[in-house]
């Protein structure tokens, strides 16, 4: 049986990054309580627990930001509205693979579509033909 890959949009992506770093950052403060006995060491995990809590928040400020840049499609498999960004991306809700690039259209989704590295070299490879 062959395995499928499940594809995840980039803002979801981003999104449980930041939540990552609010539960690193409760867990980092919860290791402060732990050591309250050296008020050094509780002092320095608090302050290293805040600055992961803050961070998360930069973050979500930061998607927030480039969610509302993003391009608002509905998804031809579960038609339901997402958002894209980049050249390809995939449903927030099916994560089925999206693309609005026409030279795309067809091909075995990859995200190193998305790199300027790979849109040059592409655009070389176009001038050449």
């Amino acid at each position: 049986m062959a395995d499928k890959l499940v594809y995840s949009s980039k803002i979801n992506k981003i999104r449980s990054f930041a939540l990552i770093l609010i539960f690193v950052g409760f867990a980092v403060m919860y290791g402060g309580l732990l050591s309250r006995n050296i008020e050094w060491l509780m002092l320095t995990l608090f302050l290293f627990g805040l600055l992961f809590i803050i961070l998360s928040c930069v973050v979500y400020f930061w998607i927030g930001m480039l969610s509302t840049k993003a391009v608002p499609i509905e998804c031809p498999n579960c038609e339901k509205p997402t958002k894209m960004l980049g050249r390809v991306d995939a449903c927030m809700h099916c994560k089925q693979p999206l693309t609005l690039d026409k030279d795309l259209e067809g091909i075995e989704f990859d995200e190193k579509y998305n790199k300027r590295k790979y849109r040059k070299q592409a655009k070389a490879e176009s001038k050449d033909k």
